[in-house]
């Protein structure tokens, strides 16, 4: 019973880690109200509430870690370029 119930949380572990992605592109679009993200590749990514949205502007150069929730690509961690010019 101990090995089943081992094998099963293995699966879903690894089902669970199918869904999840990374991409980088430019940002080609930033809909605050529906809060969402397109890339220069057309695929949208929904953005959580406490994403500083400010900071996300056309033609930025992004890396984007995101899990696919309900037929959703949703941002889990993102990657900006460096600011720092020194």
């Amino acid at each position: 019973m101990r090995t089943l119930i081992g094998a099963i949380a293995a699966t879903l572990l690894l089902s669970t880690a199918a869904f999840a992605g990374q991409t980088e592109g430019l940002i080609k679009k930033v809909d605050k109200d529906a809060l969402t993200l397109t890339l220069d590749d057309g695929k949208s990514y929904k953005l959580t509430a406490q994403t500083d949205l400010d900071a996300l502007t056309p033609g930025m150069d992004i890396v984007i870690a995101y899990d696919v929730n309900n037929g959703e690509n949703v941002v889990t961690d993102m990657q900006l370029p460096d600011s720092d010019t020194n």
